[in-house]
C-alpha cells in the first residue's frame, strides 16, 4: 500500500492533553506509574500461566495471558510517545507514524472485543456446564478462539487501512488528541470524507456496539442460569461478573462514543488505550484466589530452590 503521491504533509502535530507545564509533569507521572504498572501486571499474569502447570491447565488463564499480551502491545503502541510528549513543546508524528498507530489500534482493538467475547462464553461453560468445562473448552477451540480474534482484528484494521492510506493530506496537520485517531485523522484530508465516515460509524461503531450487546447478553444469561440452579450462588456470580462487566463497559462504553456516536474527546482515548489495560491485570487475575495461590506456590519453589534458605 502506498499513499498518493500528491499527500504533501509528512507529519501531524498532537495538541495533547494540556497546555499547562504543571499538569504537563504531573500527567508525566501518572502515565509513567500507569504504564509501568500495566507491564508489570499483565507481565506477571503470563508468567504466571507459563510457569505454573496448574493455571496451564484452566482454560480461563490460557485466555487471561492472550488478553494481557494484547493489552501490553496495545498500550506500548500509544503510551510511550505519549509520555516523552509532555516533555515536548512541539508534539509531533509522522504521517507513517500516524498510520501505525491506527493500523495497531484497530488490529488490537478488534482482537479484544473478539477475545472478550470468547471469556465471556468461558465463563458461561464454566459456571453453567461446570461437567462439561474442559472438554468444550479443549486446547484446539481455546487456540482456535484466539487465531479468530486475531484474523477478525487484521480484517477490521485492514478494512479502515484500505481507504486511509489513499487519502491526500495537504492541508491542516493539527489533531487534537495524545495520539493519532481514525476519526480526527480522517477529517484532516484534503477531499471530501462524509462517505468515509459513515463507514468508519459502520465497521468500527457497529463492531463495538455488537460486540458489546453480545457481552451483555451473555452475562444476563449467565446470571439468570445461576439464578433458577441455586439462589446462593447468583450472589457469588454477581461478585465475579460485576467485576468483569465494568471492565467491558469502561472499554466498550469508550469505543462506542468515540466510533458509533461519535463524540470527540482525547480523554475517552485514554480509557481504552489505558485505563482497560491497567484494570485488566486486577479484575481478571490478581483479585482472583488461584493466581494468588500460583505466587505462593512459585515464591515456595523459587524459596526452596534457593541454597542459601
Amino acid at each position: 500500500m502506498e499513499l498518493k503521491n500528491n499527500s504533501m504533509l509528512n507529519e501531524f502535530v498532537l495538541l495533547g492533553l494540556t497546555n499547562s507545564w504543571e499538569l504537563e509533569i504531573f500527567f508525566f507521572v501518572i502515565f509513567l506509574l500507569a504504564y509501568v504498572s500495566i507491564l508489570a501486571g499483565n507481565c506477571l499474569i503470563i508468567l504466571m500461566v507459563t510457569l505454573d502447570s496448574r493455571l496451564r491447565s484452566i482454560p480461563m488463564y490460557f485466555l487471561l495471558a492472550n488478553l494481557s499480551f494484547l493489552d501490553i502491545i496495545l498500550s506500548t503502541v500509544t503510551l510511550p510517545k505519549m509520555i516523552i510528549d509532555f516533555f515536548r513543546e512541539r508534539k509531533t508524528i509522522t504521517l507513517w507514524g500516524c498510520m501505525a498507530q491506527i493500523f495497531l489500534a484497530h488490529l488490537l482493538g478488534g482482537s479484544e472485543m473478539i477475545l472478550l467475547i470468547v471469556m465471556a462464553v468461558d465463563r458461561y461453560v464454566a459456571i453453567c456446564k461446570p461437567l462439561y468445562y474442559t472438554t468444550i473448552m479443549n486446547h484446539q477451540i481455546l487456540v482456535g478462539s484466539v487465531l479468530l480474534s486475531w484474523t477478525v482484528g487484521f480484517v477490521h484494521t485492514m478494512s479502515q487501512m484500505a481507504f486511509m492510506v489513499n487519502l491526500p493530506f495537504c492541508g491542516p496537520n493539527v489533531i487534537d488528541d495524545v495520539f493519532c485517531d481514525l476519526p480526527l485523522v480522517l477529517k484532516l484530508a484534503c477531499t471530501d470524507t462524509y462517505v468515509l465516515e459513515l463507514l468508519v460509524v459502520a465497521f468500527s461503531g457497529l463492531l463495538s456496539l455488537i460486540s458489546f450487546i453480545l457481552l451483555l447478553v451473555s452475562y444476563a444469561v449467565i446470571l439468570v442460569t445461576v439464578w433458577h440452579c441455586s439462589s446462593g450462588g447468583l450472589s457469588k456470580a454477581l461478585s465475579t461478573l460485576s467485576a468483569h462487566i465494568t471492565v467491558v463497559t469502561l472499554f466498550f462504553g469508550s469505543l462506542i462514543l468515540i466510533y458509533a456516536w461519535p463524540v470527540s474527546d482525547k480523554f475517552l482515548s485514554v480509557f481504552y488505550s489505558v485505563v482497560t489495560p491497567l484494570l485488566n491485570p486486577i479484575i481478571y487475575s490478581l483479585r482472583n484466589q488461584e493466581m494468588k495461590a500460583a505466587m505462593i506456590r512459585l515464591r515456595s519453589r523459587h524459596i526452596s530452590s534457593d541454597p542459601t534458605f
